[in-house]
C-alpha cells in the first residue's frame, strides 16, 4: 500500500475530492485530513485524525517502556550480582519495584507523547500553522490510477509526498 499526501487550503475542494475517491470504491478508512481547524474540517463532513492520534503518545510510551526495561533489568541485574536476592526478602520486592518502575516510564513517556506532535506528522507542522491542510489516501496499486485520475482534476491540490503506507 502506498499513501499519498496532499496539501490544500479549500476544504470544498477536499470535499469534493474525499467523494470522488468514494465513489471510485475507496473506503473511508483510507482517506484521512490533518489539519489544525478540525471545527471546519468536521462541518466537511471529512475524514479528520482524531485528536488523539495527532500527539505522540503511543510512540512515546513504546520509548518510555523500552527505558523501563532498561532501567528494571538493570536493577535486577544489581540485585543478582550483589546477592540481594538470598536475603530473607528474596526477589519479591525487586521483581515488584521493578514493575513499578516499567510502569512509571511508560506513563511519564506517554505524559511526555501528548505534549508533542506525532512522528509521522511533525514534518507537516509548518504548513498546518499556515492554515494549509493535509490530505492523504492509502491505495492499493489497482487504485493508483484512478487516484490520479481524480486528482488531477483538483488544480489547487499539490502532492507533497508519498511512501509506504501504515496504519493511522
Amino acid at each position: 500500500m502506498s499513501r499519498h499526501y496532499y496539501i490544500s487550503d479549500d476544504l470544498n475542494d477536499l470535499e469534493a475530492l474525499e467523494k470522488e475517491l468514494e465513489q471510485q470504491g475507496m473506503a473511508r478508512s483510507q482517506i484521512h485530513v490533518l489539519s489544525d481547524n478540525d471545527t471546519e474540517v468536521e462541518q466537511h463532513h471529512l475524514h479528520a485524525i482524531t485528536p488523539f492520534l495527532k500527539q505522540d503518545v503511543v510512540h512515546s510510551s513504546e520509548l518510555g517502556a523500552f527505558i523501563g526495561v532498561v532501567i528494571a533489568g538493570v536493577l535486577l541485574g544489581a540485585v543478582y550480582v550483589l546477592d540481594l536476592h538470598s536475603t530473607a526478602v528474596g526477589w519479591l520486592p525487586f521483581v515488584f519495584g521493578s514493575l513499578v518502575i516499567l510502569g512509571f516510564c511508560v506513563w511519564e513517556g506517554g505524559l511526555i507523547g501528548l505534549q508533542v506532535p506525532n512522528q509521522k506528522f511533525k514534518r507537516f507542522q509548518k504548513l498546518l500553522k499556515k492554515g494549509k491542510h493535509i490530505f492523504f489516501v492509502d491505495t492499493r496499486d489497482e487504485q493508483e490510477a484512478s487516484l490520479a485520475s481524480i486528482v488531477a482534476r483538483h488544480p489547487r491540490l499539490r502532492e507533497i509526498s508519498n511512501e509506504q503506507a501504515s496504519p493511522v
